[in-house]
This record gives C-alpha cells, sequence and structure tokens, in this order.
C-alpha cells in the first residue's frame, strides 16, 4: 500500500538537515585547511631549502701572496644570520650541483666564477694585466623541481650574492682607502658594489613541460583516474552481483542476486580494475604524449609506471569503498585529492610546508607518483630522482590496501556482517481443515 505523504515533506525531518549539513559542512572545512592552509605563507615556514653554493674561484697572486675572495665570500654566505634556517646552504663542486639539480635535488644555486679574485682586484688596481671586468656571481634555478620552491630559491640566492656583493665593496673600500683615492669616480662606484648578479636555468627543460608542472599533472591525472574508476568499478560489480539496481536515464536495470562475500567482492573488483588499468594508462599516456604533444621519453617506462599508479590507487579507493560503504567516497577524496595535492611537493616545496603537511607528505600517494614521474620525465628516469622511491611506495600502498582491505572486510564475514542478511525461511501456510 503505497503512502499517501507528499514527497517533500521529508524536508521537514531535522535528522535529514543535520546530517547532510554536518557532512558537507565538514567536508567544506578540511578542503580549506588542507589546500589554502598550505600556502598561506610558504615564505615564513620555508625551512632547509636545498640550494647549491658552489666556489669555482681559482684566486690570484697579490702582492706576492695568494688570495681567494670566492672562499671568503662563500664562507660569508653560509655563515649569514639573514635568511635564518630558511636555506640549507650546501657547499659543492660544479659537477656534484649540476648532478644534483640533474636529480631535483636543489632548487637552485650560487656559483662564484673561476676568475672571480682576479676580477675584484682588478677593480682596485693590484693588477695590471688587462682590462678591469666587473665579476659575475651566477644564481641557477631548477623549475623542474617546481617553479614555486625555483622561485623561492631564486629570491633567497639573489638577495644572498647582493649582501655579499655589498659586504665584500665594505672590506676594500676600508682596505683600500689610498689606491682607492687614485680611482676614478665611476671605478670608486664600482668597487663599492663590485659583482654583477645573473640568473640562468640550470636544468632547461623542453618546451612542452609545462615550466616543470607537466609531471604534477600527469601524476594527478593519474591518481584521479584510479580514483573515479575505483567508484565505477564498484558501482558495476555490486550492480553484475545483482546487490544494486544500475539506472540508466529512465531506465533502472536489475539482475538477480548473486550472493558474495565482501571478501569476494574486493577481489573481485581489484581484478577488474588491475586489468582496466592497462587500458587506462594507455589512454592517458596516448592523450598527454600523443594528442597533446607533451615533452616525455622512456615512453615503455612512462606507460608501465602509469599503468601500475592507476592500478595502486584504484585498488587503495576501492578497499576505502568496501570497508566504509557510503561514507568511503568522502573518505577517499580527502586521501587522494583533499590531503594529497597540496602535500604533493610539486606546487608548493616540500620544505615550505607547515610541519603537519610535511607528515602527510611521507605517505601521500600523489607525492610519491609525482616523485617517480618527474625522474623520468625531467631527470633520464634516475632512480634517485625519486624513481625508485616511487616505487617502492606504491609497493608498500599496495600492500597496505590489501592487508586493510582483506583484514576488514574478512572480520565483517566471520562476523556474519554480509551486505544481505540470509532470507528468513518462508512461512508455511496452513493446510485447510
Amino acid at each position: 500500500m503505497s503512502s499517501s505523504i507528499h514527497p517533500f515533506r521529508v524536508l521537514r525531518a531535522k535528522p535529514l538537515w543535520i546530517a547532510n549539513g554536518v557532512i558537507t559542512g565538514v567536508l567544506a572545512l578540511l578542503f580549506a585547511v588542507f589546500y589554502v592552509g598550505a600556502n598561506i605563507d610558504p615564505v615564513d615556514h620555508m625551512t632547509k631549502l636545498p640550494v647549491g653554493l658552489v666556489n669555482a674561484d681559482k684566486g690570484a697572486a697579490v702582492d706576492g701572496k695568494q688570495v681567494d675572495l670566492g672562499a671568503r665570500i662563500t664562507e660569508s654566505i653560509k655563515k649569514s644570520t639573514a635568511s635564518g634556517d630558511k636555506i640549507d646552504w650546501q657547499v659543492m663542486g660544479e659537477k656534484d650541483m649540476k648532478e644534483q639539480l640533474g636529480e631535483g635535488k636543489l632548487y637552485g644555486a650560487l656559483v662564484v666564477p673561476a676568475d672571480f679574485t682576479s676580477s675584484i682586484t682588478a677593480l682596485t688596481g693590484t693588477t695590471t694585466t688587462g682590462a678591469p671586468a666587473r665579476p659575475t656571481l651566477t644564481v641557477l634555478t631548477n623549475q623542474s623541481a617546481g617553479s614555486l620552491g625555483s622561485g623561492l630559491a631564486r629570491t633567497a640566492t639573489t638577495q644572498a650574492a647582493e649582501n655579499a656583493s655589498l659586504q665584500m665593496g665594505k672590506e676594500l673600500t676600508t682596505g683600500n682607502g689610498a689606491r682607492q683615492a687614485k680611482l676614478p669616480g665611476a671605478a670608486r662606484v664600482l668597487l663599492a658594489d663590485p659583482a654583477a648578479v645573473t640568473v640562468e636555468d640550470g636544468h632547461p627543460l623542453d618546451s612542452h613541460s609545462g615550466l616543470g608542472l607537466t609531471a604534477f599533472y600527469y601524476a594527478l591525472t593519474l591518481v584521479v583516474v584510479g580514483m573515479l574508476s575505483a567508484n565505477v568499478i564498484s558501482g558495476q560489480v555490486d550492480h553484475a552481483l545483482g546487490y544494486t539496481h544500475n539506472d540508466m536515464g529512465p531506465l533502472r536495470l536489475h539482475r538477480p542476486l548473486i550472493r558474495a562475500t565482501r571478501v569476494q567482492t574486493l577481489a573481485i573488483s581489484s581484478t577488474l580494475m588491475v586489468g582496466l588499468s592497462l587500458l587506462m594508462g594507455t589512454l592517458v599516456m596516448g592523450g598527454a604524449v600523443g594528442v597533446m604533444g607533451m615533452d616525455a621519453s622512456h615512453l615503455p617506462l612512462l606507460w608501465l609506471y602509469s599503468v601500475c599508479a592507476i592500478a595502486v590507487c584504484g585498488i587503495g579507493a576501492l578497499t576505502l569503498l568496501a570497508v566504509f560503504g557510503t561514507p568511503g567516497m568522502l573518505v577517499v577524496t580527502l586521501v587522494f585529492i583533499g590531503m594529497a595535492v597540496p602535500t604533493s611537493g610539486a606546487t608548493t616545496p616540500i620544505e615550505a610546508l607547515p610541519g603537519f603537511y610535511r607528515f602527510l607528505a611521507e605517505f601521500e600517494p600523489l607525492r610519491q607518483i609525482t616523485g617517480g614521474i618527474r625522474s623520468i620525465l625531467y631527470y633520464d628516469a634516475q632512480g634517485d630522482a625519486g624513481l625508485t622511491r616511487g616505487w617502492v611506495m606504491m609497493a608498500v600502498g599496495l600492500v597496505a590496501a590489501a592487508l586493510f582491505g582483506f583484514g576488514v572486510l574478512g572480520w565483517y564475514d566471520r562476523k556474519g556482517l554480509h551486505r544481505i542478511p540470509v532470507e528468513a525461511a518462508p512461512e508455511k501456510t496452513a493446510a485447510p481443515a
């Protein structure tokens, strides 16, 4: 017998408003905290951003003594307290600097040239060989490690170089008063700030690399595809087993019930996810590289990594959906998107995030996947550039999802918490007298 109550009367039910208000309100608050909170003040939160400091100066003989002003200026920069602990100055040679820029381990570098001392002493008139030339301190950027991180390193490094030049100018003008009086006015002004600062790209990328962001967007695509596919596969498996209806426009399709334990259902969904990941990984790479023209090398490795990333993210999402049921999609969204994007290290460097977000970055899937993609696209697929960590963390994530999912669902099954209780035996109709 159908109810005579009008459907819109359910809007008068307070529990309906309260339950949905709590869920949507918490979701809105969490996204605001994760997205906005992580990026409000990266400069203030920045701690130990790795930047190379290279002294290539060969020194020069001045009045019979060997002078190395490059060593003095690099030591001054390293000991300077102007930037506090925001920059981690890593003193190294040019070869090591190029290698670490090429592995994404440095966000930039400051290089003192080989002729730094000889050029400075030429300005003071203590050498007579050649025309005086203003020495140049070179700031190297690294957009492949992240545009924002490279920009933060560039600003800090340029400021440090300029301050060091002014400090050296004070020392030179104080210690060479008599000689300085004989110099032209323009030369004295130049000596007060002797070093020019130039900016160069320390690890140039191809033109279709999105200024170092294609790795992030490609990895985000893999995560989103895996997450959304899990939602689709979960629903379709439930329909195939007869647990749910499948609405196709105005049509409602229903299949006979095929009883399956929760563990069996997750196993079926995960198998489907693995198989379809081959298709999805191929199409993602084909769309990005073949259709849109994204610069990429190591295509077989990129394809394999893409397939595995989608499969692992998809199985992880399927696990959360199976364990938490209807609220599972909210949990999936928070884990794979809400907490993942701000902690990926691709937009804001990990070193410029608050402590809580750095903790999340240690295991959030998007950061691990982005590191592997960045290594393949920008760093010649070097293991130390993030590829090894990407593979290891994907394997750890897969094992954790399997243990958590099948463990919890197995417990549900043992407790008799089946999705549809076993039907009671049909009542027997009494025989007529």
